[in-house]
């Protein structure tokens, strides 16, 4: 078959979406030299940057094309279908929500199958907790585009069983559609380990990595810290990696209020090495979300050696299995009592570090490239007979 990967959700600054596809497209080049794919990135410098950080060029049966139009853009609208048949495409993949809809007739099926990721439902079922984003601001709108890519899709994939269990129940109500979405977890790249030694930062340092939406929690996360510092006096840092939202100033507000502007590093966007480095020497991370459709610094936190306190809910307890502390975020002294058991008591964190290492080994992008590639090869009935 011949397989256009979507590439152009890699942008400068790699996002999680990003992350998926830089890795996706490692593995597939490693492991699939029978299909022939063509990537998709918005520009020759995305393109180079991937090249040499997945090795794509190496793999004969690849090759690359500029496709300079925004994703979301009326151009990509009747550009990628146009390019798509010029190409005789067999399957079209999209690792994340938006296709072509030209390409892809909602009572018709062209020669090219379309298969496309959904992460999660979050602007969906809870918009208020996105309430700055334009998916939550013209919420009829996502809500209607959503329903056209499900139905439009020949095969949805997402992060988690959670996530699928949303989309069937929200976005394909009252429909025979549960064998066009499958479940396939993420991995966590090689390059995610522990260091050579287990020393951590002193003082104590919590991490959190991730956006800044309310749905994140990083407010109550910024309270809790407070009350670890005052309560229980433990002199620790709080390290957030990821950058200033001027939709959401409640982070920044907190921190400002509590009066710990003084214990907290605020990094905004840090490129892979140094997000690695964080991940080591941090003594916990820390993932107060209210929801998330998979939750990949998790796994990124337990493959580098560091105990993990996060939510119990959504994926999350799906993910992180017994190897984290699972907590509700709305409890609020369960949550300082975690941290401050983490930070002054090295045999407990030692503890949850070996379930982590041990958890995160169980999810590997090789695996989600295989059952990807499975994908792919249960269309093919459907590409030929088109």
């Amino acid at each position: 078959m011949k397989i256009v990967l979507d590439a152009r959700w890699i942008f400068p600054e790699i996002t999680g979406i990003g992350a998926y596809t830089r890795e996706l497209i490692r593995e597939l080049a490693r492991l699939d030299d029978q299909n022939r794919y063509v990537l998709w990135f918005a520009s020759a410098d995305l393109r180079d940057r991937t090249a040499t950080e997945t090795g794509w060029t190496d793999a004969p049966n690849f090759s690359a094309e500029i496709l300079p139009c925004g994703l979301f853009t009326a151009a990509n609208q009747w550009q990628a279908p146009r390019r798509l048949r010029a190409l005789a495409a067999d399957v079209y993949h999209s690792p994340n929500f938006m296709i072509p809809f030209l390409a892809f007739p909602r009572h018709r099926r062209g020669r090219t199958a379309a298969v496309v990721n959904i992460h999660d439902l979050i602007p969906l079922l809870f918009p208020e907790w996105t309430p700055q984003a334009l998916k939550s601001r013209l919420h009829p709108l996502y809500r209607a585009i959503m329903r056209q890519v499900v139905v439009r899709a020949d095969h949805v994939i997402t992060g988690c069983e959670q996530a699928r269990h949303d989309i069937l129940q929200h976005l394909l109500p009252n429909r025979d559609g549960a064998a066009k979405v499958t479940a396939i977890y993420d991995g966590v790249a090689a390059s995610y380990r522990p260091a050579s030694t287990t020393a951590k930062t002193e003082p104590p340092t919590i991490l959190y990595v991730g956006r800044m939406d309310p749905y994140k929690n990083v407010p109550a996360l910024i309270r809790l810290f407070a009350r670890l510092l005052k309560e229980q006096h433990v002199a620790a840092r709080l390290r957030l990696i990821g950058p200033r939202d001027a939709r959401y100033p409640e982070v920044a507000n907190t921190i400002a209020h509590e009066g710990v502007a003084d214990h907290v590093d605020w990094d905004g966007y840090v490129p892979d090495e140094e997000l690695h480095h964080a991940y080591q020497t941090a003594t916990v991370f820390v993932l107060p979300s209210l929801y998330e459709g998979f939750g990949l610094p998790v796994l990124e936190a337990m493959a580098s050696g560091t105990p993990v306190i996060c939510s119990h809910r959504a994926s999350l307890p799906e993910v992180a299995g017994h190897a984290a502390w699972l907590i509700d975020p709305d409890n609020e002294s369960a949550w300082v009592q975690a941290l401050a058991t983490c930070c002054t008591q090295p045999d407990q964190a030692a503890q949850w570090r070996t379930k982590g290492l041990a958890r995160a080994a169980e999810f590997t992008w090789t695996r989600t490239a295989e059952q990807t590639i499975q994908v792919y090869h249960a269309l093919a009935d459907k590409v030929g007979a088109r």
